[in-house]
């Protein structure tokens, strides 16, 4: 499916995924209407003195949590796009009551509205967190994930498909670890968790093409994952506040060594293409829009580690991709 000439939502449209997609979609595609979707006024007003008068955009207000809110911004929308969610880890854990209201209930909130409104296809953006989770953010978002896959058993004769895209940490995202450093390197010294921590890194940019990739080859169901790099984080350190002094601070609650994006549980279902792997549903209730092509099978007991990935960003690297944050 193409973005040509449709009409697109992107719920929590102003968060930094949301700008970048904005960017990507406008300047590549020809939609029809984007329309945005989020609770700050201010930041839409920002997002529409940065856009200008494009007569393709739509600013909506409204919460994920409000059901009928959604069943009106969700009608004549072809695409939805769903990156709303509470994503601080600490947040999280201290407004248990809320991130739950928001990341699950609202995750529900979507799923019916696109039912309702027979929106074409639903992609949700997840977290590497959601595998294993040790963290109340993680355990929604795994939530949100179960969610999105199954709600292909209410789709009925209605066009809809739901499907999730899980990637691991975003570079120079809000509350990322590469502005903390790029604010601490003037001090001459960084805060570093554990020194043999590791991590996959996507670019903003790399983010959103994977999700508009999905959003164009998903049948219905699956987990698309992106093959990404990982990082050690004393080479984020060094790469972003050279010389500075590493000071250990230990694990925060609810946060892991390293991260997994595929879980050797999930790997009965997962199949490898060049760029992704793709985690089908077990034993759909519903019809696929079609088989995945040319997918191999993952080994038995497969498991897709930050520390035991191929592929390592080096300092130089990492370097270069924060230059440009």
């Amino acid at each position: 499916m193409s973005l040509d000439d449709k009409t697109i939502l992107i719920t929590g449209g102003t968060g930094s995924f949301g700008r970048a997609f904005l960017k990507r979609v406008l300047s590549a595609y020809e939609p029809r209407a984007v329309r945005v979707l989020s609770r700050d006024e201010l930041k839409q007003w920002e997002l529409q003195q940065e856009f200008g008068d494009d007569e393709r955009l739509r600013f909506l207000i409204g919460d994920i949590r409000d059901l009928e809110r959604l069943r009106i911004a969700f009608r004549g929308v072809d695409i939805v796009v769903h990156a709303a969610a509470l994503k601080q880890v600490p947040v999280c854990e201290y407004n248990p009551f809320e991130a739950v209201q928001t990341n699950v209930l609202g995750s529900e909130n979507v799923i019916r509205a696109a039912l309702d409104c027979e929106v074409e296809r639903v992609v949700a953006i997840s977290s590497d967190k959601a595998v294993s989770p040790a963290n109340l953010y993680g355990a929604t978002k795994l939530c949100a994930e179960k969610l999105f896959v199954r709600a292909n058993a209410y789709v009925g004769d209605r066009p809809t498909r739901f499907a999730c895209a899980r990637y691991g940490n975003v570079a120079g995202s809000r509350g990322s670890v590469i502005p903390l450093f790029m604010k601490q390197a003037s001090t001459g010294q960084v805060t570093i968790t554990d020194e043999r921590m590791t991590r996959f890194l996507i670019t903003l940019e790399s983010a959103v093409d994977f999700v508009i990739s999905c959003v164009s080859e998903m049948r219905g169901g699956e987990v698309c994952i992106p093959k990404t790099p990982s990082v050690r984080i004393v080479d984020v350190a060094e790469a972003v506040a050279p010389g500075a002094e590493r000071v250990s601070i230990g694990l925060r609650p609810g946060e892991k060594l390293h991260e997994v994006l595929l879980a050797p549980d999930e790997a009965r279902h997962a199949i490898e293409l060049p760029d992704r792997y793709v985690i089908l549903p077990d034993q759909p209730s519903w019809s696929t829009l079609a088989p995945w092509p040319d997918g191999e099978p993952v080994a038995e007991g497969f498991e897709y580690r930050s520390d035991t990935n191929q592929w390592w960003l080096t300092v130089e690297e990492i370097a270069r991709i924060a230059k440009t944050l």
